[in-house]
C-alpha cells in the first residue's frame, strides 16, 4: 500500500483523512497487479487474455517483457499467473521504482527467471540503452513457437531507448531535454521519438514478427491512444517522418536539435530510411493489445470514495490538457463557482479532473506540472472559505522532484504573504516545488508503482 503523506494544510484540517482516503482509492484502482489480473487468467494450459484464448501447450517458450514505471508490479502478477510455463523475463523500470523483493517461495522461484534492469527517466541514460539492446536480442531470438507477453506502462519511452543507425544516446538525450522544455505534448514528443529509434512505433512488434505477442498496457496518455503510450512499440504507427519534422518546426527546434537528428529526419522524409510500420502490416495480426488500466478508472474510484466520505461528487473530465497554469486557474474558477452559486454541486462537494497538462519552461526553478497547476490557483482561491485544490501525479513523481503534487486552500495566499512568498515570482521561475516546500504543502507518496496520468480534486467542505 502507498504511504501517502498529506500536505500540512490537510494534516491540520478535520477533513484531511477523508481526502487521503479518496486519493488512496484512486491509486489502488490503478494498481498494476490488480489490472493485470483482471485481463490475464490461466486455467491449466489455457491462457485467457481479455477476449482471446491461447493454448500454452502449443508454445515452446513463454517470455515476459516489461517496460515502464509500473512494469515490475505488472511482471510480478503476470509471472505468478504464468507460473511453470514462464521461460524467462526481462523488465526495464525507472530507478527507484523497483518493487521490494518477491515474497513467498513461489514468487522467489519466478524472480530468478525475470531480470529486472533499471534506467533513468525522463532523460534516457546509458543503462536504458544497454537494457534496450538486451531486450532487442530477446526479440530477435523469438520464433513461431514463442509467446511474448509484453507489459507496457508510462515512462516506457525514456526507458526503452535504442537509436537508429547514425544517432547516439547523447543526440537523443539533448533532443529529449529540448522537447520537454518546449511545451510539446506527449503525442508530439513521442511522434519524434518513434522516428529516431528502433523499438518504438510498432518496431518492437516488427522485430518479433515471427512470434505471437500479447501486450498489456497501463495507459498514461489522455484518451488511451495505443500508438502514443510508451511510444507505441507494439501497435501500428499512423505518424510519419514529415509529422516528426513538423513538431520540431512548430516549436522552433530545427536549429537547436542535434545535427545528426536533423540528418536522420531528412533521410526519412526523402525515403532513404523506412517508415515506421503502418496499419495493415501482416505481422500485426499476431499481436493483441489490451488496455488494462487508465486515468478514467482511477477517477471513477476517487468519485466512489468521495461519495462514501459524504461528498457530492462529479467527474469534470479525464481530458484535462494544455498549460498547467491555465488549468490551475480554470479549476480555481470552478471552486469559486461552488462558493458563489453552489454549482455545479452543492457543498460538501468533490469534483475530479484527470488528464495531463504541460509546462513550457521559462525559468530555472524546480517543479512539475501538478505543482505548477496548484501554484497557478493560489491567487484565484484567495479568501474562499473551506475550499481546497489537491493535485496528484499517480506515479508519485511530479517532474524531477520527490513530490507527487501539492495542495492549496483559500488561506494559502495569506500564509505565503506572511512568509514573504509571492506566487507570481515562483511561477515566472517555474519554481513551484520550493514555493510549496516552504509552506509544507507538497503531497508526498513516494513511487506508487503505477502511472495513469494526473488527478486533481476540487473540494468544498
Amino acid at each position: 500500500m502507498v504511504r501517502l503523506e498529506l500536505p500540512d494544510l490537510l494534516k491540520c484540517s478535520p477533513h484531511g483523512e477523508r481526502v487521503k482516503r479518496i486519493l488512496e482509492a484512486a491509486l489502488q484502482a490503478a494498481d498494476p497487479a490488480t489490472a493485470v489480473q483482471r485481463f490475464l487468467q490461466r486455467q491449466g494450459e489455457r491462457l485467457y487474455v481479455a477476449d482471446r484464448t491461447y493454448d500454452l501447450s502449443t508454445f515452446r517458450r513463454v517470455l515476459l517483457l516489461g517496460v515502464g514505471k509500473a512494469s515490475v508490479a505488472m511482471a510480478r502478477a503476470a509471472a505468478k499467473i504464468l507460473g511453470d510455463r514462464l521461460s524467462a523475463g526481462l523488465v526495464i523500470v525507472k530507478e527507484g521504482y523497483e518493487s521490494p523483493a518477491w515474497g513467498d517461495l513461489e514468487e522467489a522461484a519466478l524472480e530468478e527467471k525475470v531480470a529486472i534492469l533499471t534506467a533513468a527517466h525522463p532523460i534516457p541514460d546509458r543503462r536504458g540503452l544497454q537494457a534496450a539492446q538486451r531486450l532487442s536480442q530477446v526479440l530477435q531470438s523469438a520464433a513461431d513457437e514463442d509467446l511474448l507477453v509484453c507489459l507496457l506502462s508510462g515512462g516506457g519511452s525514456a526507458l526503452l531507448t535504442l537509436p537508429l543507425e547514425g544517432l547516439s544516446l547523447e543526440d537523443l538525450q539533448a533532443l529529449t531535454a529540448l522537447l520537454l522544455a518546449s511545451g510539446a505534448t506527449i503525442h508530439e514528443i513521442n511522434c519524434v521519438r518513434k522516428h529516431l529509434e528502433r523499438l518504438k512505433g510498432g518496431r518492437l512488434a516488427q522485430l518479433a514478427a515471427r512470434a505471437h505477442l500479447v501486450s498489456l498496457i497501463l495507459s498514461d496518455v489522455v484518451g488511451d491512444p495505443l500508438e502514443v503510450i510508451a511510444s507505441g512499440p507494439t501497435t501500428p504507427d499512423p505518424t510519419t517522418f514529415d509529422d516528426a519534422w513538423a513538431v520540431l518546426e512548430r516549436y522552433g527546434l530545427l536549429e537547436q536539435a542535434p545535427r545528426r537528428v536533423i540528418q536522420v529526419l531528412k533521410s526519412g522524409r526523402s525515403g532513404k530510411i523506412p517508415e515506421t510500420p503502418k496499419p495493415g502490416e501482416a505481422f500485426f495480426e499476431r499481436v493483441q493489445n489490451v488496455i488494462v488500466a487508465n486515468n478514467y478508472l482511477a477517477a471513477q474510484a476517487a468519485l466512489r470514495q468521495a461519495q462514501v466520505e459524504g461528498f457530492h461528487s462529479l467527474l469534470l473530465t479525464t481530458f484535462l490538457q494544455g498549460e498547467a497554469r491555465q488549468a490551475g486557474r480554470f479549476l480555481a474558477a470552478v471552486a469559486r463557482q461552488i462558493t458563489t452559486y453552489g454549482q455545479p454541486l452543492p457543498r460538501p462537494a468533490c469534483l475530479v479532473a484527470g488528464g495531463e497538462t504541460t509546462v513550457t519552461l521559462q525559468g530555472d526553478g524546480r517543479g512539475g506540472r501538478n505543482q505548477e497547476l496548484a501554484l497557478a490557483a493560489v491567487q484565484d482561491l484567495e479568501g474562499l472559505p473551506d475550499i481546497a485544490l489537491v493535485t496528484l501525479a499517480t506515479d508519485g513523481g511530479d517532474g524531477p522532484t520527490e513530490a507527487a503534487g501539492a495542495a492549496v486552500s483559500g488561506e494559502t495566499m495569506a500564509r505565503a504573504r506572511a512568509m514573504g512568498l509571492h506566487p507570481q515570482n515562483f511561477l515566472k521561475r517555474n519554481d513551484s516545488y520550493h514555493f510549496f516546500k516552504h509552506l509544507g504543502d507538497l503531497l508526498i507518496t513516494g513511487p506508487t508503482g503505477t502511472n495513469v496520468n494526473d488527478l486533481a480534486l476540487v473540494l468544498a467542505f
